[in-house]
């Protein structure tokens, strides 16, 4: 509306205001016949920036965003009604990844949804499912000074103990039965105790000298591996030891899938738990090499590996027997890392038990 003809309507309401309608003006008449007469000009949309908010549009704009919200919740839990998709530390049931494990876990994993293992999905109904692969399911904590390295050191420490661990039990050449070089390298070549055991243990296996204590092996004759996937979960701990040597304590579970080495497709998996410390030592205090360790001790628990005799292998069960039972054993969740591994010096678990899960 033109300013003129606002100023005139303003003008005569003001005059009229309170008595009867006036006639209007002879202006006011031309202006409101000039109008009725001229086509209407489309109007562009803005927002009302100038417009007052009173009080009570604002509570407004909140219920829409909580009702937004809400829209968003029941939908993902039309989606995940066992839980929101991707919002605990557990991930979900969709098979999310665990977070890495940083301390001992206070509750061993939850019951898997019932699922048989698959040559395509070998990890079906495992927690092992969400669990990282090879290396990235251990935990390497942050480095700092203790004893007599500093910094940078104790971190090339860590990684060269995980790759002992690499290289004893995530191999694919070690895993099928070769000769653990790279392992035994890591070794200090001056602890002739364990020099020897692993000598005799990989030449003529037994009771006493029994390398699975130490490396992850199989008999290509009895088994093979599914996949290319070891699936992990645990972590490295260090402390300051004897003579201000370097501890690191590694305390990891592996899980490997196996079928029958003549071929089929029914899958099992062979789970074990190991821990193994080891002593990165002063060399003006104890006599090493550059680069090795010493060996303070090794534990293993193992879930359908056999533990009727010492063949130097694990040799998993197949055609539907119960993995690793004894109605006179204990029963034991292979997944549950909530206990330190068995008191004790080096060793594995002594008879058969019942595992619960596989």
């Amino acid at each position: 509306m033109p300013d003129e003809v606002w100023e005139e309507f303003l003008r005569t309401s003001a005059d009229g205001a309170g008595d009867a309608p006036k006639e209007p003006s002879a202006r006011a008449r031309e202006t409101a016949a000039r109008l009725r007469s001229e086509p209407a000009e489309p109007v562009p949309w803005r927002a009302p920036t100038s417009a007052p908010v009173r009080p009570r549009s604002r509570p407004r704009k909140g219920w829409y965003v909580a009702g937004f919200a809400a829209a968003l919740a029941l939908l993902f839990v039309a989606v995940d009604p066992g839980g929101l998709v991707g919002w605990s530390g557990e991930g979900d049931r969709a098979g999310a990844p665990l977070a890495q494990e940083t301390e001992r876990p206070t509750e061993a994993p939850p019951a898997e949804a019932d699922g048989r293992a698959t040559l395509a999905d070998p990890f079906r109904g495992s927690p092992a499912a969400r669990w990282a692969s090879g290396t990235a399911g251990i935990t390497v904590p942050a480095a700092r000074a203790t004893g007599w390295m500093t910094e940078p050191e104790v971190a090339r420490a860590l990684t060269r103990t995980r790759d002992f661990l690499a290289a004893s039990h995530l191999d694919p050449a070690v895993l099928r039965g070769a000769r653990p070089e790279k392992a035994i390298a890591l070794i200090n070549p001056h602890q002739k105790d364990v020099r020897t055991f692993v000598a005799t243990a990989l030449s003529r296996p037994g009771e006493e000298h029994d390398p699975l204590l130490l490396f992850s092996r199989f008999d290509p004759a009895q088994a093979r591996l599914v996949g290319d996937e070891v699936r992990t979960r645990g972590r490295l701990s260090y402390r300051e030891g004897r003579d201000g040597a370097l501890e690191v304590t590694a305390d990891v579970t592996y899980v490997y899938p196996a079928a029958p080495a003549g071929g089929g497709d029914e899958v099992v998996r062979v789970i074990a738990r190991r821990e193994t410390v080891v002593s990165w030592d002063d060399p003006s205090k104890v006599t090493t090499e550059k680069g090795t360790f010493t060996l303070l001790s090794y534990k293993l628990d193992m879930t359908n590996g056999g533990c009727d005799e010492s063949t130097g292998y694990f040799r998993p069960q197949f055609g539907g027997g119960a993995a690793d039972t004894d109605p006179n054993g204990v029963r034991a969740d292979p997944y549950d890392r909530t206990a330190p591994l068995g008191a004790g010096g080096n060793g594995v678990r002594e008879g058969c038990g019942t595992a619960t899960r596989s």
